[in-house]
């Protein structure tokens, strides 16, 4: 497979993801992500950030967020976001120590 063609596959690929979050399951909560996956909306709405200002293209946070969100990061969280519990809170952070070293923000 040449370059391009994987490049444009890893594209479409990410396309997919970004989609199924907005579309099929903006119920997912993204402690869960980061609690089973180690990755979340907000990570991957900052590593488009990086790769956009990487390019030279201008992108803040709010804005990437809003390009993986669908929609203001703000009503997204007024949406679907739910208040998570002790334990998920709990390994949040233990995860987080693992893997920063420091306390999660």
């Amino acid at each position: 497979m040449d370059d391009k063609t994987r490049t444009e596959i890893e594209a479409a690929a990410f396309r997919a993801l970004r989609q199924h979050l907005i579309e099929r399951r903006p119920d997912v909560q993204n402690i869960d992500m980061m609690n089973l996956a180690g990755f979340c909306r907000n990570c991957l709405s900052r590593w488009y950030q990086e790769a956009a200002n990487e390019r030279g293209v201008d992108l803040s946070k709010d804005a990437a967020r809003e390009i993986f969100y669908g929609m203001d990061y703000e009503n997204w969280r007024n949406t679907h976001q739910t208040e998570a519990d002790a334990a998920k809170k709990a390994a949040f952070e233990k995860a987080f120590r693992e893997n920063v070293g420091t306390k999660a923000d």
